[in-house]
């Protein structure tokens, strides 16, 4: 197939491409910086530089590259692209990739079709952010709790899945270039362990989120997908595990209203409130397995 990969540079991106390739595929993906395109090509795609926010430079770069499927990846998370992480103004360092998750997926879908691609995929999100209410893991007919970002995110489930494409709903991603700067933050003991710690999160490696993506797109899959790993679990057993294998003490005890006071009611209330996510509907459908099935393997060996 020839697969267009928006966003081919970013953290699931560059996996991607790679994957793609590796499996005989044609890919075209896109960069934000002309220095990147040797990165793309370094990979086996062809690099097009292409603004997501931009109609008309979508339009240009989808009927350039005459795709069979369109990958969306695109997100705005650096600290080049969105600034320093602020867990008080949360709006402002996601700002970029709300619009690319609005905005630029409908550019995407209006390029697809006047260019008559059949079938997208698009990224969205399933970490700790189920709707707070019932049981602690949700499958993909739960809500999404309202916290910043999710407007944009069922935005994009909408247009999409109503286009007959695929939703494909990220874990917490860790793995190469995937979560460094919270490594570092855990190794200083700047993640706190918040109240009971009883909020779940969910994770997965950005190998395997690559992995369930590539399927997604041969299969021309259609709806919404969670793709995560096969333990969600509280953060009072993934975040001193994490510190372990970082090699840093235990995280510090917080109380939930000093938390809230000091890095904001969003951050506070995932670390007790979250709700993480299931995995069965994508085994089942697509056929996916993940290679590391649990954060304790992953984080283990991808720290050591």
């Amino acid at each position: 197939m020839r697969v267009f990969v928006a966003g081919g540079t970013g953290v699931v991106g560059r996996r991607l491409v790679e994957q793609l390739v590796g499996r005989g595929h044609q890919v075209v993906a896109t960069t934000t910086s002309t220095g990147k395109l040797a990165q793309l090509e370094g990979l086996g795609a062809e690099g097009i530089v292409m603004d997501g926010l931009d109609a008309a430079s979508v339009g240009e770069a989808v009927a350039r590259a005459q795709p069979d499927t369109i990958v969306n990846e695109m997100t705005a998370l650096s600290v080049a692209h969105a600034g320093k992480p602020n867990p008080r103004r949360p709006a402002h360092f996601f700002a970029t990739t709300n619009r690319l998750r609005s905005e630029g997926t409908d550019h995407l879908l209006a390029a697809a079709e006047a260019a008559g691609v059949p079938h997208v995929v698009a990224q969205g999100h399933a970490s700790m952010n189920g709707v707070r209410q019932g049981g602690w893991v949700k499958s993909e007919e739960d809500g999404l709790e309202v916290v910043e970002g999710t407007r944009a995110i069922r935005h994009l489930e909408e247009v999409v899945v109503r286009a007959g494409g695929a939703v494909l709903r990220y874990g917490g991603f860790y793995g190469p270039c995937a979560n460094e700067d919270q490594v570092r933050l855990v190794r200083k003991r700047l993640v706190p362990l918040v109240g009971a710690g009883s909020g779940y999160f969910s994770w997965v490696h950005v190998d395997d989120a690559a992995s369930a993506t590539v399927l997604a797109v041969e299969q021309k899959a259609r709806g919404v997908f969670n793709i995560v790993d096969d333990e969600p679990a509280p953060v009072s057993e993934w975040l001193p595990y994490l510190a372990e294998c970082a090699g840093a003490k235990p995280p510090r005890r917080v109380p939930y209203w000093l938390a809230r006071l000091l890095a904001g009611e969003m951050m506070a209330g995932v670390m007790v409130e979250g709700r993480a996510f299931s995995n069965a509907k994508a085994k089942r459908e697509l056929g996916w397995e993940p290679q590391y099935p649990s954060w304790r393997q992953g984080f283990k060996e991808t720290l050591r």
